[in-house]
């Protein structure tokens, strides 16, 4: 599809928000509550994880090996993570020290923790002739367009605007290699650098905002949270408007079976694969809750006058930004399915009770409850 014939649509309610589909190819990510729904692999792969002890890679390890593939990571050293005891760790560092990969070779690289495109010229330089193909997980974050402003936060995407082809940001003027990349360029930067290395072997995966257990940010686990806490909570801005999360385990498992599959392209990763909006997102989320609580829905407008900072003060929720409703068609049609988002919530939550208070205590995203009680009784007051 071309972006030329996507739009905004301006409205202030929706129906059917939360099951409107992206076509009926989307029906094909049937939601599994293990994530597991491949067969067996057709043989057992060699594969050379860069990563795998941050938040997707420990997963991403489990699952290969219990599909029967030899599993190499290459990190620092420097986190003590359980694996399974097969798993061969590499030590070494991405900016200079590549002497463990030397002379190796593997049948697929799955790079997952690339935080500079020098990293990324590093490693397909080292490792184009030592590996069939190259998964690169890349970022929705790499496509060129406006942050988020207060002006578009009534708007409500009917369909998404972004696919595959979209455009993606360019370095500015004057911009030489090597120079420093913010994130948006440094995704860009690498994904070109992975298919000149491996031409017609690379794979681009695009997550959006990825979540589940072991996720330390914080910035979807504020809402199970939440609502696990019960009573009043307060829900922003319009229901209807999109949102799109994925769980870490349904984004690592696919990912592997891309490997298994061979299958090369570029691919957007975020999902469901259904229309999910912020009402649908916070109603699944309450499946998995026991506590009684009451959702409040503040308008944009109120919560822009008090100072509100979307994504920051209220996790998963940028109204209006097309980058929370991204299709991801091609990814379904290549087997990325989804578990509930319940079962996402249920687990979290359940993971999250599990983790030192002092963590749970200094949340990195999301409001206090002080702040909270503040703007529900200013917004109570505003109505008289």
């Amino acid at each position: 599809m071309s972006p030329t014939r996507r739009e905004f649509i301006r409205t202030t309610g929706v129906a059917g928000a939360g099951v409107a589909l992206l076509g009926t190819a989307a029906c094909a990510g049937a939601p599994a509550e293990s994530g597991d729904v491949a067969d067996a692999p057709p043989e057992s792969l060699r594969i050379l994880l860069l990563g795998g002890t941050g938040f997707i890679g420990p997963h991403m390890v489990r699952y290969a090996v219990e599909r029967g593939h030899q599993v190499s990571i290459f990190t620092r050293g420097r986190r003590e993570i359980d694996l399974p005891e097969s798993v061969e760790q590499l030590v070494g560092d991405r900016n200079d020290d590549h002497t463990a990969l030397e002379g190796r070779t593997w049948d697929v690289v799955l790079d997952n923790n690339a935080q500079d495109y020098r990293w990324v010229q590093k490693s397909t330089a080292l490792l184009a002739g030592a590996a069939r193909q190259y998964v690169f997980v890349s970022s929705i974050s790499a496509y060129a367009l406006e942050g988020f402003g207060w002006d578009r936060a009534e708007e409500v995407m009917l369909e998404p605007l972004v696919d595959e082809d979209y455009a993606r940001i360019q370095p500015p003027t004057g911009w030489r290699d090597g120079d420093d990349a913010p994130y948006g360029l440094m995704k860009t930067l690498s994904e070109d650098i992975v298919h000149a290395a491996f031409p017609g072997r690379a794979t681009i995966v695009r997550p959006g905002l990825i979540v589940g257990p072991g996720d330390m940010t914080d910035r979807f686990t504020y809402w199970p949270v939440r609502l696990d806490d019960g009573g009043e909570v307060l829900a922003p801005g319009n229901p209807d408007h999109a949102n799109q999360v994925i769980d870490q385990r349904d984004l690592t498992e696919w990912i592997v079976r891309l490997a298994e599959n061979g299958t090369a392209g570029d691919f957007n990763a975020t999902g469901p694969a259904e229309r999910l909006s912020m009402g649908s997102m916070l109603d699944q989320i309450g499946d998995a809750i026991d506590t009684p609580y009451d959702l409040t829905w503040v308008p944009e407008s109120f919560l822009e006058e008090q100072g509100v900072a979307p994504w920051q003060d209220l996790p998963a929720w940028i109204p209006g930004d097309p980058l929370m409703f991204v299709d991801v068609r091609d990814a379904v049609a290549a087997g990325l399915t989804f578990r509930p988002l319940a079962v996402t919530a249920r687990d979290t939550l359940e993971w999250d009770k599990a983790r030192p208070a002092e963590e749970r205590a200094n949340r990195r995203f999301g409001m206090s409850r002080e702040r909270e009680h503040d703007l529900l009784n200013a917004w109570a007051s505003a109505q008289g």
